[in-house]
């Protein structure tokens, strides 16, 4: 009989995740090119719960590009492409034993598909992940984090085109073989199923590129697929001992209620939202329910033998996913494009986030009796209005909504659960995805700046910072 862990492996990864577009700044220097990262701006006229990054036509997107009374944010982030030294420093003292970043795609091949690959670009990344490995962390790489170049969203509709699957391995390509001996684990791609909302962030398909734009991201999802099958062969190619994944937002909702066609049609929603793609890339083929979605729908995706074939040879050594806030979903809410409703039962945070702990075991066994596959937790964090008072933050919500997600990962273990590794949202402040705000803050660090870049940009350590501390340099064990 096999025996069921009580603790947190001894291997297990302890990290932080950050974004490169979210982090890094310098967003025209050393030869880097626009992403369309680049033209997120905040949206201070706007509640809360409603700044998210908007779907733009192509006309909008070359406004953005040439707008310079905006305020993108995401083009300062923190300077961490000037301070990564001193933050890894710093972040280090954690004793955190890995960390999750991303390679910007603009930073390499400015234009996307360049004949070569910039050297300052090459060399930054060379840098930085000398630097994690020197302060004794593990680099964790996702690929492409929403950093599309611009020049491909306008020049062949982003991930709509199959231009983009070969433009997209050729950057994986390049920076495997750049830092094979430097990176074990790669991510191909982030939140893949961001495609109901803000899927201009992930696919980076211009809103008016055709006639039917829902149609467009399924498309676009496919070429994600089969870029996320073919990179996983050219990967083993250079490397076989690199561990390669991809990644989902959770968005499994619960039925809203007990009546049989809010619970049909909520898990219709959650296998077209939440399951399809670990479905095709750890199953290895398209299930039953989205062809019959797609045929209802009279959508015409175009799938090729070849892309079939490289699906079914190259299912993935993990499964990935972020984890913030889970939501309700009813026939009504569902009918209207996927979407949901807040749950009543839990609380919300500021930006209308359902905080859910339970949620997280529940998901990670689901999962697990879904796929059997290794899992590790990429995203996890709460987004809050810190204060800073003598020189620190006394952030006590942050570490309870901690706390409680990483005690409900200890219980998912004890479940049976293969669990890899955990890294918590963000380690130190960066530019929200979502909002494009600073003043939403997730890190273990302070950052003193601004919505609008002003501050000193000085580091202070939050009481989070300590506490998460305790909890790596005693494997889970002390949740404090």
């Amino acid at each position: 009989m096999k025996r069921l862990s009580t603790s947190f492996p001894a291997n297990f990864l302890w990290g932080g995740a950050i974004a490169a577009n979210q982090a890094e700044g310098a967003w025209h220097e050393d030869g880097k090119g626009m992403s369309i990262a680049d033209l997120n701006y905040i949206q201070t006229d706007l509640p809360l719960s409603k700044r998210y990054n908007a779907e733009p036509t192509k006309a909008q997107i070359e406004e953005l590009m040439n707008n310079a009374g905006l305020n993108f944010t995401k083009r300062r982030g923190i300077d961490f492409y000037h301070t990564y030294a001193q933050d890894l420093k710093l972040l280090s003292q954690t004793q955190m034993n890995s960390f999750r970043t991303s390679i910007a795609w603009t930073r390499i091949f400015p234009n996307g598909d360049d004949p070569q690959p910039n050297q300052k670009g090459l060399e930054f990344y060379d840098r930085l992940f000398d630097t994690l490995l020197d302060n004794g962390m593990e680099p964790f790489v996702t690929i492409s984090h929403y950093e599309t170049p611009v020049n491909l969203s306008l020049k062949y509709g982003g991930w709509y085109s199959r231009k983009m699957v070969d433009d997209y391995l050729r950057f994986a390509e390049t920076v495997m073989e750049r830092y094979q001996s430097k990176v074990k684990y790669w991510l191909f791609l982030c939140q893949m199923n961001l495609i109901t909302f803000e899927a201009f962030t992930n696919l980076a398909i211009p809103s008016d590129w055709t006639d039917n734009f829902w149609e467009a991201k399924f498309q676009g999802l496919h070429h994600q697929l089969v870029a996320c099958a073919r990179g996983y062969e050219l990967g083993k190619k250079i490397n076989q001992n690199f561990q390669l994944g991809f990644m989902t937002y959770d968005d499994v909702s619960y039925p809203a209620s007990t009546n049989p066609e809010d619970v049909l049609a909520n898990y219709q929603r959650n296998q077209r939202q939440s399951f399809l793609v670990p479905d095709v890339l750890l199953r290895g083929y398209y299930p039953g329910y989205i062809l019959r979605y797609y045929k209802e729908q009279n959508f015409h995706i175009e799938m090729r033998d070849n892309d079939l074939d490289a699906l079914k040879r190259n299912t993935q050594d993990y499964f990935s996913f972020s984890y913030y806030y889970t939501a309700v979903a009813d026939a009504e809410s569902v009918n209207a494009q996927d979407g949901w409703r807040r749950n009543p039962e839990i609380q919300q945070s500021d930006w209308g986030w359902g905080i859910d702990p339970i949620g997280l075991r529940t998901k990670l066994n689901m999962y697990w009796d879904r796929y059997q596959k290794p899992m590790i937790i990429t995203e996890n964090g709460f987004g809050a209005i810190d204060e800073l008072k003598d020189g620190t933050v006394h952030d006590r919500y942050r570490i309870n909504y901690l706390r409680e997600h990483i005690r409900n990962i200890l219980e998912a273990i004890q479940d049976g659960v293969e669990i890899l590794g955990y890294y918590m949202w963000a380690p130190i402040d960066i530019v929200s995805c979502s909002s494009s705000e600073m003043s939403k803050r997730y890190g273990l660090v302070y950052v003193d700046l601004d919505d609008y870049g002003e501050g000193s940009g000085n580091r202070y350590i939050k009481d989070s910072f300590n506490w998460y501390k305790s909890v790596v340099q005693s494997n889970g064990a002390d949740l404090g």
